[in-house]
């Protein structure tokens, strides 16, 4: 065996007799408005917990959103994002969640509900300056003429 790894041995076993684990795996995490928006904007969540009391749920209804519960089976395919009444409970659920998925990725909305809606609202707007619905590629930009390909996009 090399010395570097012997050394990567000795330092797994170190880990693991302290009960340390090292980090290899997505854990769930605290986050933000700003910080969902940057994790989300790539990619959307393949789902939403929604972690709230019963009565939170009626009165304000988040839609597409799974109800957490404790047998709660989930497929994650994306990142998972949850949402509760308060910050604790939120990342708990997260936790539960991202321990039950090791390698997935699940984020817990500080703030409830009404950050959680200020963020699909965010992702959903246009970007700065708009966004295109018409663009022309021209032929030669020093010639006159009929342009290559003419792209449109339609509004949403």
């Amino acid at each position: 065996m090399t010395r570097a790894a012997g050394r990567f041995v000795r330092v797994l076993c170190v880990f693991a007799a302290f009960g340390v684990a090292p980090a290899c795996h997505a854990s769930a995490s605290l986050r933000n408005e700003t910080q969902l928006q940057f994790a989300l904007r790539s990619s959307p969540p393949c789902c939403v917990i929604d972690g709230r009391a019963e009565a939170q749920r009626k009165a304000h209804a988040l839609p597409d959103a799974l109800v957490y519960r404790k047998d709660l089976k989930i497929n994650p395919v994306a990142t998972v994002v949850v949402v509760a009444d308060s910050d604790a409970q939120a990342l708990a659920i997260a936790e539960a969640l991202a321990s039950a998925h090791p390698g997935k990725t699940v984020l817990a909305v500080e703030g409830g509900v009404a950050a959680w809606e200020a963020v699909v609202r965010a992702l959903a707007a246009d970007p700065p300056g708009g966004r295109a619905l018409d663009f022309v590629i021209p032929s030669n930009t020093c010639e006159h003429g009929a342009p290559l390909q003419q792209l449109r996009t339609s509004p949403k």
